[in-house]
């Protein structure tokens, strides 16, 4: 602890320069006297009584009429005479009251009027301090040679009212250093600059000066102390001191518990607060308003509810920052709904909104798209007399460009006089995201010339606004000159616009170049980058690119966000290295539901159904509730492993016992589940008694499973019911017809038809893409013309000697394209082909993307491949991910 010598005695005052030219315009050798007495002023005869002066003076004062007062005091300055202090201080009083700084100017030119006392002097700097000029006040103050506590609270409390909390502390030090220690009223603003500007070290000093001034049972300086050590997130400092005051207000235990909530320690601000009832001390409004916003700004929004309603058990109604804290809270909670509905409540129980309170609620409108409630919301604001301010204008701007309403979102930009930032962002975006950049850009200039320049949202804005719309390049204009022209820093959303922007208009290259140039340059991406990049590369010729974000996760350490550690699961499931999704999944600290869901899919979608429902038991082993997306995927599991009785089961398990009602995706796993183990009578049984409309996805699943088992009647209703969901797929004209062929139905009995226009371009073309050597290449059904046809054609002839020794499987097909004899070789055996020409030693895996199903020739070329070649085969077909390997498919031959 510094040791403090506290002065017993005065001090002679230390005469010390000025740090500023003394202020001539005040000097009295300056002073002329500029009014005259007229007739319509009062007439001094002779040499003016100075008692009936002071006296008229006062009136004057009293009746606010100082322009008369300064022909007083010119007059008087005629005869040599002056005021007394008290008048003089009356008349700069006045000046205060009236917040007249050019008044105040006038009185104090005539300075020399008075004898200066140190109460004046304080005066005159809490005049120009509360009139809005601190640095008139501040020369005032450096001009005065003999300062004691009257002028240094006034230079206190000016510091203090403008928030220059540093140097207040800083007056302080010089305070003490002249000798003069604060009294009871000065120590507390002390000690909040003090906390606000985190200076700890001078907090305990103050404590300890406390203590020696006797002031220890002072319980407005003891908040204070208390009040400080909290903003210092000193805790424990500030509950030893809170326990050993005697006598707490209620102002001391808002403090203690205002410090936990701060801290976010909501279980101990709860704990004071149940001890300060046990103690007899009823909270007041108050302490009810700390616990509730604390409670809704951790997302507890139910408990503070429960709180709002215990303290009208206690006689204490709601005000205007009860409801404005429940409203924000449940808004910024994803209860908007709720918190529109508690809007409406405040209003019939007759607390009147403020501009928060409107703001809340129509932020909760704009995220809905609730145009009707927003315009509502309008006129309420118009009605309080909020709708002018900045903070609701910039609410409205924002829900009527978000509901496309740009010329009503217009009309508010233009009403607010005082327009900040978030006002220029968000007309600027509301026109960007409606696609009218060249609006947007003339907003973007005019910003520019209110001399308000454009922050890093106003370029991000702008960039995000040209990339929707197309027009690349002069995104990338604005993206390049931002730092240069603009002065303003690119921050990671500045990248994250290209990159979206870029896969949107489907340039992956593209978006992955940006994204390592980011990297180049050393910036960090935040979560959004990874999880706008990450989604596109779910897919087979991606898997080393996953691998290379998955390392700049790492560099970054992000591995402890739960949303980019899902999406990497996910991302490298999808691309088929299941062994490294599992292993994200086993390092991750914390799991979500959402992170069991996805390795349960993945195992799904790689055929692995035990694997899947190992994982399921491990899961509810450890308390994970099942979701609605775990129940699809554990179905589909039993499906796979044609366990239907145990997929019954869970279906039931989930209705009754965790009271989930099925969705379509629910039913389509129970048609799949029934389909795969042919138990046609069941699944049809099920359709007919689902409680929702089929779905394509549940006749599709019904078709696939008649097809394979050729239950071609019942594939034939399957495919005739599709037909009425999609009557314009050629594929499924297709194998209706071939389907009433095969169950002798007369070929005009299908209702709906298809029209001759259609038919022209019936067929779809096959593409597979294929990743050799970090390159990716495409590869067209029947193409002759492609640079490496030739090896392809070779090797495929070669290929097809190892088909000897191999029984080929075969079903009534699905084929979305024409056969080999009339399209020619199929793209995914000419990346095989192509694979295993290129990179014969490198080929033991092989990953391949194509745009259709695959058919049954190209799907036994693989198994062949897999066996005789001794390596992993996967190809992402539109049906499903096969995984091929020593001869087999992950698919079971069902696709």
């Amino acid at each position: 602890m510094e040791i403090v010598v506290l002065p017993c005695k005065s001090i002679p005052p230390i005469t010390t320069p000025s740090k500023h030219e003394s202020l001539a315009e005040f000097s009295p050798k300056h002073y002329k006297p500029s009014v005259n007495f007229s007739n319509n002023h009062l007439k001094l005869s002779s040499k003016p009584n100075s008692i009936i002066t002071d006296t008229h003076l006062n009136h004057l004062c009293y009746k606010h009429r100082l322009n008369e007062a300064i022909v007083v005091l010119d007059s008087i300055a005629q005869y040599g005479f002056k005021v007394k202090p008290n008048t003089f201080a009356r008349l700069i009083q006045t000046c205060i009251d009236m917040k007249s700084i050019n008044l105040g100017r006038e009185f104090h030119k005539r300075i020399d009027l008075v004898n200066v006392t140190p109460f004046i002097e304080a005066k005159l700097v809490s005049m120009y301090a509360k009139c809005g000029s601190l640095e008139d006040a501040r020369k005032v103050f450096d001009e005065i040679r003999e300062r004691n506590l009257f002028t240094w609270s006034a230079m206190v409390g000016a510091c203090s009212r403008d928030e220059r909390w540093r140097e207040v502390v800083d007056l302080f030090f010089s305070m003490m250093e002249d000798g003069v220690v604060p009294d009871n009223f000065l120590f507390p603003k002390i000690l909040k600059a003090c906390g606000n500007c985190g200076d700890v070290e001078a907090c305990k000093l103050i404590h300890s000066m406390v203590i020696r001034c006797g002031m220890k049972h002072e319980i407005r300086v003891n908040n204070s102390v208390l009040g400080a050590y909290s903003k210092c997130r000193m805790l424990d400092s500030a509950r030893r001191f809170f326990e050993n005051m005697e006598w707490k207000d209620d102002v001391s235990w808002n403090s203690v518990i205002t410090a936990y909530c701060n801290k976010g320690d909501v279980g101990e601000a709860q704990r004071f607060f149940e001890l300060m009832l046990k103690e007899g001390i009823e909270p007041g409004l108050r302490t009810w308003n700390i616990m509730i916003a604390c409670y809704n700004q951790l997302g507890s929004c139910d408990i503070a509810m429960e709180m709002m309603k215990e303290m009208k058990s206690f006689g204490i109604t709601p005000d205007v920052f009860t409801w404005t804290s429940m409203i924000s809270g449940l808004a910024q909670n994803n209860r908007r709904i709720e918190a529109l509905e508690l809007f409406r409540r405040m209003l019939l129980e007759g607390t009147k909104p403020n501009g928060v309170t409107l703001t809340s609620a129509i932020s909760a409108c704009a995220s809905l798209k609730d145009l009707y409630k927003g315009k509502e919301l309008h006129s309420i604001a118009f009605k309080t007399g909020c709708a002018d301010s900045v903070l609701v204008g910039n609410s409205l701007i924002d829900i009527y460009s978000k509901c496309g309403e740009l010329e009503a979102a217009q009309l508010v930009f233009d009403s607010v006089l005082e327009k900040d930032f978030y006002t220029w962002n968000s007309m600027i975006g509301g026109y960007c995201q409606a696609g009218y950049c060249g609006k947007a850009h003339d907003l973007f200039m005019k910003m520019q010339e209110s001399g308000l320049l454009p922050n890093v949202v106003t370029w991000n804005a702008m960039i995000t606004g040209y990339m929707q719309k197309g027009a690349e390049d002069q995104a990338m204009i604005l993206f390049d000159i931002m730092e240069k022209d603009g002065k303003v820093k690119r921050d990671a959303a500045s990248w994250n616009t290209l990159i979206a922007g870029y896969l949107q208009n489907g340039q992956k290259n593209k978006a992955l170049e940006i994204f390592r140039q980011m990297q180049s340059l050393n910036v960090k991406p935040n979560s959004v980058t990874l999880l706008t990049i990450l989604p596109s590369l779910a897919n087979l010729v991606s898997a080393k690119k996953v691998q290379e974000i998955h390392g700049c996760v790492m560099r970054w350490y992000m591995e402890s966000d739960l949303s980019v550690s899902n999406s990497l699961v996910d991302t490298y499931a999808k691309s088929g290295n299941l062994v490294y999704s599992k292993a994200v999944f086993d390092e991750m600290p914390t799991k979500d539901i959402v992170s069991w869901n996805i390795l349960i899919g993945g195992f799904v979608l790689h055929g692995r159904p035990f694997d899947a429902l190992h994982l399921f038991d491990k899961m509810r082993e450890m308390a994970v509730e099942p979701s609605k997306g775990t129940f699809a995927r554990i179905i589909s599991a039993y499906g796979l492993a044609k366990m239907v009785d145990e997929g019954k089961r869970i279906f039931s398990s989930m209705i009754e016992e965790y009271q989930i009602l099925p969705c379509l995706d629910h039913c389509a796993a129970m048609v799949n589940l029934y389909g795969r183990s042919g138990r046609f009578e069941e699944a049809i049984a099920f359709i007919e008694d689902m409680p929702i409309e089929p779905d394509f996805s549940v006749w599709v699943a019904l078709l696939t499973a008649c097809r394979i088992r050729g239950n071609f009647k019942l594939a034939a209703l399957a495919g005739e019911r599709l037909l009425e969901l999609q009557p314009k797929d050629t594929v499924l004209h297709q194998l209706v017809s071939e389907l009433h062929a095969l169950c002798g139905i007369a070929k005009d009995s299908l209702e709906v038809k298809m029209p001759e226009r259609w038919k022209e371009n019936k067929e779809n073309v096959g593409q597979s893409w294929i990743e050799v050597k970090n390159r990716v290449y495409t590869f067209v059904s029947g193409d002759q013309c492609h640079p490496n046809a030739e090896l392809a054609y070779s090797r495929i002839r070669s290929i097809g000697e190892k088909f000897k020794g191999f029984d080929s499987f075969r079903m009534f097909c699905f084929d979305e394209e024409e056969s080999e004899e009339i399209c020619g070789v199929h793209s995914e055996k000419l990346a095989f082909a192509f694979s295993l020409t290129k990179s014969p030693h490198a080929s033991k895996t092989i990953r391949i993307v194509k745009n259709l199903r695959m058919c049954t020739d190209c799907h036994f070329t693989a198994k062949v491949i897999s066996k005789a070649y001794g390596c992993d085969v996967y190809v992402s077909d539109s049906s499903c991910l096969h995984h091929f390997r020593d001869g087999r498919c992950s698919c079971g031959d069902y696709w």
